[in-house]
């Protein structure tokens, strides 16, 4: 979640719909309505048209159609109020996509937690369960940003009423289950939904969703990269990483040039050096986040030998020194902003680095622009784990064992009811319910289709039996790296 990948890493695991991970491969098409499904969009053609429906909803507007096969893919605009506690406060508009299938089938509500994609595309569970999907970008990142931008009207349950308004306005035509859904930032969204709107959804599938429960406790994550993957792999980047600092010097003026080259300013962070020392301390978090242990290889072994190109190769193909620039920070404004007042985000200590960082790991503040206030409240996370703990119902969480995300996790209590945490082996953050173990698969498919109202009479009798009842599309469920990165789900 802190850093964007740049380089091309082999995946074989990614996050939540427009995310994921997984090769693509093949030319399926989207699968064909059934009779009975072919039945019901031919009637709904002939009364009202879907669109004319959802354009009736006070406060949509559509931006565009987009033809899919089996599908009516609509981009939209909704009226949202800047506070939902003082509504006559002003408005905004809120990009909603809408991949209309059939009001009789049920709905996914997906959330990145950042901006969202206008191509059409499904999410896992959206797949599994042969629904509709409607999905939210997440206010204040543009164009969805209230102008002027009141920054203390960025927050959790701020976000959770704008989902709430969305669902409340689409229930009266998409009648049947809904599920809420998102991957990384977007899973402690669909998580946050249910704990300020717990009646609105039938069940929540959120994925290597981050839960730092006290911000300035972070341990586990030390804990987590002294034992992750191999110690091969361990030491080739603890190598290369030191040498990034080792080499700052010659490093920099490479950096410089880059900077000149493509216009690049470093006002938020300060100082090209302290940008410079930010992707080199991100570059282990980043590799585990985003890559495989098999993909080490590619990691110079010799570090202290190697040349200036392969160390820097290395650290931009997996941190990408773009980021910290002002142009490469200012998408992500709303997200460190939200880190830096309420989500929490890491500090890891990183020994092997000596004392050759300057600047260890930064906070949030050092990436949001000094004229926008922050304070922390400490209390939000605690609150939503509590609640966690001893409400969830029919909520499933799914980790990936090597992402380093997943060293904070939510865990269930002894109040959760139908609920689930699971983790895929060797995944990063794209771990999703394809990367389970058998069985593990079959039950969480079992129970999402549960939670849908669409199990099959056989997966009710044997779950083991359990499959996606979408057949795979190339286009509309592509997972890849390049296609979480477009989509904002990789990033922080």
């Amino acid at each position: 979640m802190r850093k964007a990948l740049t380089g091309v890493l082999s995946l074989a695991v990614l996050i939540g719909t427009v995310s994921a991970t997984g090769a693509s491969a093949g030319a399926a098409t989207a699968a064909e309505p059934t009779a009975t499904q072919s039945s019901t969009i031919s009637s709904e053609a002939s009364s009202e048209d879907i669109k004319d429906r959802i354009l009736a909803i006070p406060g949509m507007s559509l931006i565009q159609e987009k033809p899919y096969p089996g599908y009516r893919y609509f981009v939209l605009n909704y009226t949202q109020p800047v506070d939902h506690r003082n509504p006559s406060k002003g408005t905004f508009q809120q990009r909603v996509t809408l991949l209309h299938k059939d009001t009789s089938r049920p709905t996914v509500f997906f959330t990145s937690g950042y901006n969202v994609s206008t191509n059409p595309s499904r999410s896992e569970p959206t797949q599994i369960i042969d629904g509709n999907q409607v999905s939210l970008e997440y206010r204040f990142f543009t164009p969805s940003r209230p102008a002027p931008a009141d920054w203390s009207k960025l927050d959790i349950w701020q976000a959770a009423s704008d989902q709430h308004r969305v669902f409340k306005s689409l229930k009266k035509i998409y009648t049947k289950n809904w599920l809420t859904t998102g991957g990384s930032k977007g899973g402690m969204t669909a998580t946050y939904f249910e704990r300020f709107y717990p009646k609105d959804m039938d069940g929540v599938v959120a994925y290597v969703a981050p839960n730092d429960v006290v911000n300035k406790e972070d341990s586990a994550y030390d804990r987590f990269f002294e034992n992750v993957g191999t110690k091969d792999c361990r030491d080739r980047l603890a190598g290369v990483q030191r040498e990034a600092l080792v080499r700052r010097e010659s490093m920099e003026k490479r950096y410089e040039a880059l900077a000149a080259e493509n216009g690049y300013t470093f006002d938020t962070v300060g100082s090209l050096d302290k940008a410079y020392e930010a992707v080199v301390m991100d570059y282990v978090w980043a590799y585990w986040q985003y890559g495989l242990v098999s993909d080490c290889e590619a990691i110079p072994a010799d570090a202290v030998n190697a040349t200036d190109d392969a160390i820097w190769d290395s650290v931009d193909g997996i941190s990408g020194f773009s980021f910290y620039t002002d142009q490469g920070l200012a998408p992500y404004t709303p997200y460190y902003y939200q880190a830096g007042t309420q989500l929490g985000s890491p500090d890891i200590k990183q020994p092997w680095l000596g004392d050759l960082s300057r600047y260890g790991y930064q906070p949030p503040r050092n990436f949001v622009p000094r004229d926008i206030p922050m304070r922390f409240q400490p209390s939000k996370m605690r609150d939503v784990d509590s609640w966690v703990r001893h409400n969830a119902n029919r909520m499933m969480y799914v980790y990936g064992e090597n992402d380093p995300w997943g060293a904070e996790p939510f865990r269930l209590g002894a109040g959760a009811r139908d609920s689930y945490v699971y983790t895929v082996p060797g995944g990063n953050h794209g771990a999703k319910v394809s990367g389970l173990v058998a069985d593990e698969k079959a039950e969480a498919v079992a129970a999402i289709l549960r939670w849908a109202g669409v199990a099959p009479a056989a997966v009710q009798a044997d779950p083991s039996k359990a499959k996606p009842l979408a057949r795979y599309d190339a286009r509309l469920d592509k997972r890849d790296a390049k296609t979480e990165r477009d989509q904002g789900t990789l990033r922080p």
